[in-house]
């Protein structure tokens, strides 16, 4: 994959998100690929869709920022601030968010994502 194939699948992936549309961000996949974050590894697309719908169930109100893209061949290195709202409490969570992605063939093979909740976003939330 070129430089601007990769940038477009990472909006892609940004915009799927956001809509919280698990079919959309499933099939950005390779048929093994997998999602890693803190505690969780999600491998194939049945276990991807199975999880981010699970995901929409209880998580509403996305919000992603780009702040940040670096390529290397078919790898690439995203920086994001996210946000979202869980549905059963009305509690906004905020992360920045760094998304180590592999890729294989025009689809994502590896997403592994690291995140802090824990910085402020803005010198004056300290």
């Amino acid at each position: 994959m070129n430089q601007q194939e990769i940038m477009t699948l990472i909006e892609k992936a940004r915009h799927a998100w956001v809509n919280q549309d698990a079919d959309a961000i499933t099939q950005m996949f390779t048929a093994d690929g997998e999602i890693i974050l803190p505690g969780k590894k999600w491998q194939g697309r049945t276990k991807i869709r199975e999880e981010i719908t699970n995901f929409v169930q209880q998580y509403t109100n996305v919000k992603i920022d780009i702040k940040r893209i670096l390529i290397d061949h078919n790898q690439a290195a995203v920086e994001w601030h996210y946000e979202d709202t869980e549905k059963a409490t009305g509690h906004r969570n905020k992360a920045h968010d760094v998304i180590v992605i592999d890729f294989q063939d025009g689809y994502i093979s590896r997403w592994r994502e690291y995140f802090d909740t824990q910085t402020p976003a803005n010198p004056s939330e300290n």
